[in-house]
């Protein structure tokens, strides 16, 4: 996780590029509205499909300049390096296999990247982009957008104030119900190119949004997975990738935890939830009731902590934007880690260090997630074995 401090704003908002995210692209759209909610970002330029059709069509819908509307990445990147007023970041929201190839051209140029997660399609180029971006003077940020939010913000703080003492058991599961049928097959854009695993990868259930437990697991309790077994599975004929997971979780220093994914749990839309349990309380906290964290130390009552109101820390109000019993969510969750980016790269510009404020996921986060997608494919196909990450 890399931390950053709040700076004064510079004159201006950061000119933004995009890559990937045109016509009928869904997380394109969601990285737009995250980007300018807080006035951060102005996006400028962009490379917004692999067709150059398409791309000049979705720039124009979005008002680019015609001359800042590209027909590939690699020009994009290499015609926006040379302008005075040329790109500062970039917002890759391609398809997996895209992501290593997209963040090199910036990186290498020096321009600032904000992908969407995971990181990249094989635990190969993840390593190789994590190098990349190691020696880069540019900033990476992964999108995994659920660390945004406020009461996660609020349970990693608890944590890590011994609030749950030591902690024994974990449990999240992420669960949806969109591929229940072969949809990939109907003309679907976004359920063909997930169930593609030249495309996605070899996860998939897993890299969709096992990898978002897996990171939040990480991101609140500060543990780390040493070993797991995995049972992945297709239920739907013909899928190619898997559809259903289930995991167990073997932590450093000795704490235990399980991880289901699936995309075929009909009556569930988006239902993230996380449970940690340690020797002092537990906490637990579900995605669609984002506002609502639930504590119970030993022996004690139930208690809620809501989003700026009783009980929430100066974690969780620091990331929220409005008064308490409004609704915050996914967008917001979102906009917070564009909002923590933005006053990143404002340091850099500015050339100041980066202390302990601002927090979001890094190359490294990203590069952790693939050898999770990787320890369980080779984990599920030695018959749920434990293996090492």
């Amino acid at each position: 996780m890399a931390i950053a401090g709040s700076t004064e704003r510079r004159e201006g908002p950061i000119r933004l590029g995009m890559v990937g995210g045109g016509k009928d692209a869904f997380i394109g759209a969601v990285h737009r509205i995250a980007a300018r909610l807080d006035g951060e970002f102005a996006l400028v330029a962009g490379a917004l499909s692999s067709t150059p059709e398409k791309a000049l069509e979705s720039g124009r819908a979005l008002g680019l300049a015609e001359n800042r509307i590209y027909g590939s990445f690699r020009d994009m990147a290499a015609r926006e390096a040379r302008r005075k007023d040329g790109i500062e970041a970039v917002a890759i929201v391609t398809p997996n296999h895209m992501h290593y190839p997209v963040a090199r051209a910036f990186l290498k140029r020096g321009i600032h990247v904000v992908c969407d997660k995971p990181l990249t399609s094989t635990l190969a180029d993840a390593r190789k982009l994590a190098a990349l971006a190691q020696q880069s003077d540019a900033l990476f940020i992964l999108t995994h957008n659920y660390t945004g939010y406020p009461m996660v913000r609020q349970a990693r703080a608890m944590i890590a104030n011994g609030d749950l003492g030591t902690i024994r058991v974990v449990q999240a599961q992420y669960a949806q119900d969109w591929l229940t049928e072969p949809v990939e097959a109907t003309g679907s854009k976004q359920a063909a190119w997930r169930t593609d695993p030249a495309q996605s990868g070899a996860g998939g259930a897993i890299g969709d949004i096992g990898t978002h437990a897996f990171n939040l697991i990480g991101f609140v309790t500060g543990l780390e997975t040493e070993e797991l077994a995995a049972e992945l599975h297709r239920f739907v004929p013909g899928r190619r990738v898997d559809d259903n997971a289930h995991i167990m979780l073997r932590f450093s220093g000795g704490a235990r935890g399980m991880l289901w994914a699936s995309q075929v749990a009909p009556g569930n839309e988006n239902g993230l939830t996380l449970r940690v349990y340690g020797d002092k309380g537990g906490l637990e906290w579900q995605q669609e009731e984002p506002n609502r964290l639930w504590f119970t130390p030993f022996g004690e009552p139930k208690r809620l902590i809501t989003r700026n109101g009783a009980g929430a820390g100066a974690a969780a109000t620091r990331v929220s934007r409005i008064p308490p019993g409004h609704p915050e969510g996914y967008l917001e969750g979102f906009a917070n880690i564009y909002a923590e980016a933005a006053r990143a790269i404002r340091a850099r510009r500015a050339g100041a260090p980066l202390p302990a404020e601002i927090v979001f996921p890094t190359v490294e986060d990203g590069l952790e997630g693939m050898r999770f997608i990787d320890a369980c494919v080779r984990s599920s196909a030695r018959n749920g074995s434990f293996v090492k990450l």
